[in-house]
């Protein structure tokens, strides 16, 4: 059975209940994951929560690599990553749901490629779109049938964490068109990339960025909780989707030099 997968936080999981999910440990060259596979009408789906079952893990200590790879060993070609995030904007009010479509990446000390050098060889990946053309076009259309009111497109600005951003990075971040600002986005996107993965964010508002009302920041996940199960459900129902728009993301990278740890995956277009 061909597998698709949802990353994200705690309360993601935490709605599906114990019944639903199967633990599995899946070993990788870049350390072993915990996940779960779903049971009964969502056995096709596996969940990955970034920061583990109790949220003991910063976002600069997230193992990215070892979450995608693990995946990608289960022969995922799908997957659908849920955040909270903050807004950039006024537009992006607590509550307010975005469909990213693009990527400013100021993070650092994080392992960001599966192409390190010398036996992980060394390559380039396209990502003048960094998520999935087809998944994001997936879910905009489902979304209006399940009435999820969402924007669709923003740039989400990763920054590394764990502490929140300076009202003088929210301007600058702003400034430079960022619509909502997390700090998980990357390297998942790219990473994804770099295995042939088709991958679409949807990112919840759960605060207003420093100084963006001119005070400090005050969180209000009300609606998020509200919203999971919704947004569950489109996720599920849009990696089910049959693809209809072309992208990118099975294209692979662009090795110069072939790794010899480990072939990254060739993969034929979701159809």
């Amino acid at each position: 059975m061909p597998y698709k997968a949802i990353i994200g936080g705690t309360g993601y999981s935490n709605v599906l209940g114990d019944t639903g999910l199967v633990d599995q440990t899946v070993v990788t060259p870049f350390g072993t994951v915990q996940l779960a596979v779903g049971r009964g009408d969502i056995d096709d789906i596996v969940f990955v929560t970034r920061h583990g079952a109790d949220h003991s893990i910063p976002p600069h200590r997230v193992n990215y690599r070892a979450n995608l790879m693990a995946l990608s060993q289960l022969g995922i070609e799908r997957i659908i990553g849920l955040s909270a995030v903050g807004g950039l904007t006024r537009e992006v009010r607590p509550g307010a749901i975005v469909v990213v479509d693009q990527i400013i990446d100021w993070t650092s000390g994080r392992a960001e490629t599966f192409f390190d050098g010398g036996e992980w060889g060394v390559a380039h990946i396209d990502v003048t779109e960094p998520f999935c053309k087809d998944l994001r076009h997936t879910i905009l259309d489902l979304q209006s049938e399940q009435g999820i009111a969402m924007q669709p497109e923003g740039v989400y600005v990763a920054c590394k964490g764990p502490r929140l951003e300076t009202a003088a990075e929210v301007r600058m971040h702003a400034s430079l068109g960022g619509t909502v600002v997390g700090m998980t986005g990357a390297p998942e996107a790219s990473l994804a990339r770099e295995l042939g993965i088709h991958f679409a964010s949807i990112c919840t508002s759960v605060n207003n960025a420093a100084g963006l009302d001119g005070e400090s920041v005050k969180f209000d996940d009300t609606q998020q909780a509200e919203q999971v199960e919704a947004l569950l459900s489109l996720s599920i129902a849009s990696l089910r989707a049959p693809a209809v728009v072309e992208c990118g993301c099975s294209v692979g990278p662009r090795i110069l030099h072939e790794p010899t740890a480990w072939k990254p995956p060739r993969r034929a277009p979701v159809s």
